[in-house]
């Protein structure tokens, strides 16, 4: 009697009293767990064959599926039209050097079209003079480099636009260059 006693006690210990909760029984037998794909991962995949997907598609487009009926199209260049101006001989602008530099520049104008030659050439004489007041006011060390160079183009540039206006002038191109 003792025993069913004791064993009484035990099967009253294990029951839960109020406001406590039974823990679940562990069973002897388990059955394998799948995994199954996270979001995440599921949000990878997804994505990834996207991006493979369009990019197939738009390399098939771009190769395979070409406009094949349309006529090419025919791009003309406009000829560019050239001027060529008298040779400009100028001495530089040295304050410290005793010795005299000159500047020797051969200079072409590229025009945009023919009309604007016959509409700039009454004009070339302030042009020149445009070009002699500038270049007399270098200093060799304002000539140094293809910096140098290109500062000069596109102050010339700038300079003959102003004299021509409202015509246009597209660039001033060297034909030479010589610092002696």
């Amino acid at each position: 009697m003792a025993a069913k006693a004791k064993q009484a006690e035990a099967e009253v210990e294990d029951e839960p009293e109020d406001g406590e909760e039974q823990a679940p029984a562990k069973s002897k037998f388990k059955l394998p767990s799948l995994k199954l794909p996270s979001l995440k991962m599921m949000i990878i995949a997804a994505a990834a064959l996207l991006v493979v997907g369009g990019g197939g598609g738009a390399a098939y487009f771009y190769f395979f599926s070409g406009p094949s009926h349309e006529k090419p199209v025919q791009v003309t260049a406009k000829p560019a039209i050239f001027v060529d101006l008298p040779e400009v001989l100028v001495n530089l602008s040295n304050a410290a050097s005793e010795r005299t530099q000159y500047l020797k520049v051969k200079i072409v104008l590229e025009l945009p079209n023919p009309e604007v030659v016959t509409q700039i050439q009454p004009l070339m004489p302030r042009v020149m003079d445009t070009f002699q007041t500038y270049l007399r006011e270098l200093r060799p060390t304002d000539l140094d480099g293809s910096a140098g160079l290109y500062r000069l183009k596109e102050e010339l540039t700038r300079r003959v636009n102003a004299a021509v206006e409202p015509n246009r002038v597209t660039a001033v191109l060297f034909k030479e260059i010589v610092i002696q």
